[in-house]
């Protein structure tokens, strides 16, 4: 199978209408429709369920959508490791103050283990990018808050901390020091269910287009919002606008180290024993 049939099924599949997914492939719709029949008769399954009004994956295309994704990746990735390794490094990806205060320290440990053959080179990344960046090759190895996308990932616990709550100083549980997540307002209503709380903190960055850390702390400052944050931010962002409550009930906050399963190199063994020790 050919990755250009594969391309043109998943810009149809994300957008279930062959005019946008034509236009966002840079053609037109017609070689579009025509390579999309094709693969069915080759599959010998229905892809997509077509009417005049709509698009629907079929169950089989489902499956070839998730299997398609991977498979685009994994090639992407191939390509992106064969340039990288004109230069050799290990590329670990970290979201800027995403760390629990601990990069220097893994990076420290890193450089002691005699099976660290590569100089490391940290990439600074966005809000949930890392395990993209790891299943497209751009990175080796990633720190990253659970939950995340496991998909052709490996991944070992580094440390587990308590989630606070920021609130602005005049916040009227501010003084009292604690609060319960339906105190405070925070749609979980179910404090092991790590992704409603992932889904409200992706909420706030979409919402208010925030980039990093401290644009975050100022919108509690200034009444705009209220959050969890992993205990570490507390030491290393002090804030004389913001208090930080203890939530009994809220999960815990998980950092973890990923890198790619297929990866054999001793460099990235190295880094995750840093990591996890």
């Amino acid at each position: 199978m050919e990755s250009r049939p594969l391309r043109y099924f998943v810009a149809v599949a994300e957008e279930l209408n062959f005019a946008r997914a034509a236009e966002r492939l840079g053609i037109s719709s017609p070689p579009l429709s025509r390579t999309i029949r094709k693969l069915e008769a080759e599959l010998g399954v229905t892809l997509f369920e077509r009417t005049t009004h709509s698009v629907a994956l079929t169950p089989a295309g489902a499956v070839l959508l998730d299997q398609a994704r991977t498979a685009l990746d994994a090639l992407q990735a191939a390509g992106r490791r064969a340039q990288r390794a004109a230069e050799p490094k290990l590329v670990l990806a970290v979201k800027a103050d995403s760390d629990a205060g601990l990069l220097e320290t893994v990076l420290a440990g890193y450089a002691a283990d005699p099976a660290a053959s590569l100089p490391i080179a940290v990439r600074l990344c966005r809000w949930g990018e890392q395990p993209k960046l790891l299943r497209q090759g751009e990175a080796d190895a990633a720190l990253v808050y659970e939950p995340f996308d496991r998909t052709g990932l490996d991944a070992e616990t580094v440390t587990v901390e308590r989630h606070v709550a920021a609130v602005p100083t005049g916040h009227p549980l501010a003084a009292r020091g604690h609060a319960t997540l339906a105190e405070l307002g925070l749609p979980i209503d179910d404090a092991t269910r790590l992704d409603q709380l992932h889904r409200y903190l992706d909420g706030i960055v979409a919402r208010h287009d925030v980039r990093d850390l401290p644009q975050l702390l100022k919108l509690v400052e200034l009444g705009e919002l209220v959050t969890l944050l992993p205990d570490s931010v507390i030491t290393r962002y002090p804030r004389p606008g913001i208090a930080y409550l203890d939530v009994p009930d809220a999960p815990p906050a998980t950092l973890s180290i990923a890198w790619p399963q297929q990866s054999r190199s001793m460099s990235i063994a190295a880094l995750v024993r840093a990591a996890t020790r």
